[in-house]
């Protein structure tokens, strides 16, 4: 037996030199990326900005944080939660005609090529764009934050809804037909119940993402938390940036625990 085993390894084709090969070209690219790295010029004492940083956010300003009216951060976070949760439910309801025009076995090929090249196109261009270009339309506010959201959130569910549909079982279908059932029918017995519980679940996911993303947004004006982060910071209000990081940290955990929880039912039922 030890000799079969022997003998299999030898006819094995040795990958050393493929190895040692991208090795080297990995190395030869960190040593050529560290050159590119500078320290940023007129940043004077780099340490006691630090500590000041640090400091601040590590003492964040309690009034602020806990504040109600409309510059609190509590109103802010609403904010962003909406711009979130509107952004994913448009996006992910637009991503359904996407994701059954883009699906190999719905449509003929050229046509799912088709959809997965739009498909594709959507997801090349970066959250920040995608702001910019809204707040150009309607102007600074939540409104281009909904729009940049639902925008962002097609290219990668209906990339993930193609993946489900895909791996449908077309069996059930069949049998639907063969004893008669109409095409709705078909939809309703045979293919909804297969899709519920994984599209809740991408869609849930995407809302995660999209929390974290709305928070970036408000840097370039499209409402939510980050505008008045950025104003903290450049004006180096610390504290305020200690307030805001941490209702972003407790907002962020609270989703998580709860999407997870939602998620772990909707795959095991319990």
């Amino acid at each position: 037996m030890e000799n079969k085993i022997e003998e299999k390894l030898k006819k094995e084709p040795k990958s050393y030199i493929y190895i040692l090969s991208i090795t080297i070209i990995v190395v030869l690219f960190l040593i050529w990326s560290s050159f590119s790295i500078k320290k940023g010029e007129n940043v004077g004492d780099s340490m006691s900005i630090a500590k000041n940083i640090i400091f601040g956010i590590l003492n964040p300003d309690l009034k602020f944080l806990f504040r109600l009216d409309k510059q609190g951060v509590i109103y802010l976070l609403f904010e962003t939660i909406c711009i979130a949760f509107l952004g994913t439910i448009i996006g992910a309801i637009i991503s359904i005609p996407f994701a059954f025009l883009s699906a190999k076995k719905i449509v003929s090929k050229y046509v799912s090529h088709i959809g997965k090249f739009l498909t594709m196109c959507v997801r090349t261009v970066p959250a920040f764009i995608y702001g910019l270009m809204f707040i150009a339309v309607t102007g600074p506010g939540a409104l281009a934050g909904v729009f940049t959201m639902s925008v962002v959130s097609v290219g990668m569910v209906t990339k993930l809804y193609i993946d489900v549909i895909e791996d449908l079982d077309f069996g059930i279908i069949e049998s639907l037909s063969a004893i008669g059932c109409t095409k709705i029918e078909q939809i309703r017995y045979g293919i909804l119940p297969q899709l519920y519980s994984k599209l809740i679940s991408i869609v849930i996911y995407r809302f995660d993402m999209n929390l974290r993303d709305a928070t970036v947004l408000g840097l370039v004006g499209a409402g939510g938390i980050g505008a008045p982060l950025i104003f903290a910071m450049n004006a180096y209000r610390w504290n305020e940036v200690g307030s805001i990081l941490v209702g972003i940290i407790i907002l962020v955990l609270i989703i998580e625990v709860f999407s997870n929880k939602i998620r772990r039912k909707l795959a095991r039922g319990y």
